[in-house]
């Protein structure tokens, strides 16, 4: 099947699998520990702040697991970097076990999976183009972004379940016992079958900034995520507010409408997986659309009607993301992949770091409907650029 051509290739089958079930407890823990602080603290500054710590670390040491990532073996590296974040997320159960979790402990643990994760993105995401050849390349580049959003439909409603009946620590739990299965993963893959590039000694930071420089389009897109990436993809943190300060429902309603969110992304992704989007144009198409949609939702005046309106925001997510994502890996040279999606990381660190606190403190004081809505005027303003700058360049 067209779709799903990417998947004849068996390193990549072993990764689709590994990575659907890990992400799928990685989202359980995202939400978990969200809610966990929403919880103990009760401030929408405080679940900004976690967000800051959870994506802070990309700001400071992506571009340089992006050059790590083009120098040395991927598929070794993502062994230690996943081990690491089980390590992490059994530290979490540790904690949400304790009658009175410690915010610092949580806040500590946080900060070292952010670090993690700041290594980890750039190697799997530049490890795809590895997995299969080169004509595949864009549609396996759909089928991981519906492995990601797969598992952020499936994670935040499991940790729902899984909050309520057992109890946070358990989520945690069985976000850790997860890396086992892409680990075994990882480890029956053929090295021989991989498409790698010739290695370099030294990949310089440098030579990727020089690189994403001399491309016109992809500095566009990179200018974009900045504003997209402050605003509209801090969702993590607004929309938990924007459900319980200004819709005045639960925990349990922000799970569903995150799942909602991310059913969106899949449909989105299955109908994207057959086609090539990774032009120009259709970066700027998502991010339009991803403004709009938002700013639809920031005025629905319940969970059932922005339910409806959240699957259109997580289709229009899902098209923009991954548009920006494969045109990386088409149109540049496969030596650079690394430092550029890790810069890519860095800018989508960055923006959250900056970003989470600041909407969530706006939240406190103007209430949850002002995040949203900011985020789909920045995504509209960005998109608004985008057409201009590629219409000069041309």
């Amino acid at each position: 099947m067209h779709t799903f051509r990417s998947l004849r290739n068996r390193n990549y089958r072993l990764f689709f699998i590994g990575q659907m079930i890990s992400n799928t407890g990685n989202w359980m823990t995202n939400v978990a520990l969200i809610l966990l602080v929403l919880k103990i603290t009760g401030s929408g500054f405080a679940v900004g702040l976690l967000t800051a710590c959870a994506f802070g670390p990309m700001l400071i040491v992506s571009a340089y697991a992006g050059s790590v990532a083009d120098r040395y073996d991927k598929r070794r590296l993502l062994m230690l970097t996943q081990s690491l974040e089980m390590l992490q997320s059994f530290g979490l159960a540790v904690f949400a076990f304790m009658p009175d979790p410690p915010l610092i402990g949580l806040y500590a643990l946080a900060l070292a999976g952010g670090i993690f994760l700041a290594f980890d993105n750039p190697l799997r995401r530049s490890f795809v183009s590895e997995m299969v050849p080169k004509e595949d390349i864009p549609n396996a580049v759909v089928l991981y972004s519906a492995i990601v959003n797969i598992s952020r439909t499936f994670g935040p409603a499991l940790a729902g379940l899984v909050i309520i009946t057992l109890g946070y620590g358990w989520g945690f739990t069985f976000d850790g016992l997860s890396y086992i299965v892409v680990l075994f993963c990882l480890f029956m893959m053929r090295p021989g079958e991989l498409y790698k590039s010739a290695r370099k000694e030294r990949g310089s930071v440098r030579e990727g900034l020089a690189y994403l420089r001399s491309q016109p389009l992809l500095f566009t897109s990179f200018l974009m995520m900045i504003a997209v990436g402050m605003f509209a993809y801090n969702l993590s943190v607004s929309l938990p507010l924007f459900v319980t300060d200004s819709l005045h429902s639960s925990d349990t309603a922000f799970t569903i409408l995150y799942s909602v969110f991310s059913l969106g992304a899949v449909a989105s992704a299955m109908i994207v997986a057959g086609r090539a989007l990774v032009k120009m144009k259709h970066i700027i198409i998502g991010a339009g659309l991803f403004g709009l949609t938002m700013m639809v939702l920031a005025f629905m005046p319940g969970v059932i009607t922005a339910g409806i309106v959240v699957f259109f925001v997580g289709m229009a997510s899902l098209l923009y993301m991954t548009a920006t994502t494969a045109i990386i890996q088409v149109e540049g040279k496969k030596s650079m992949h690394g430092r550029v999606l890790a810069l890519q990381t860095v800018v989508l660190g960055g923006t959250r770091l900056i970003g989470g606190p600041m909407l969530g403190g706006m939240a406190d004081i103007m209430g949850g409907r002002v995040p949203i809505m900011l985020g789909g005027a920045a995504c509209l303003l960005a998109a608004g650029y985008g057409f201009f700058a590629t219409r000069r360049y041309r």
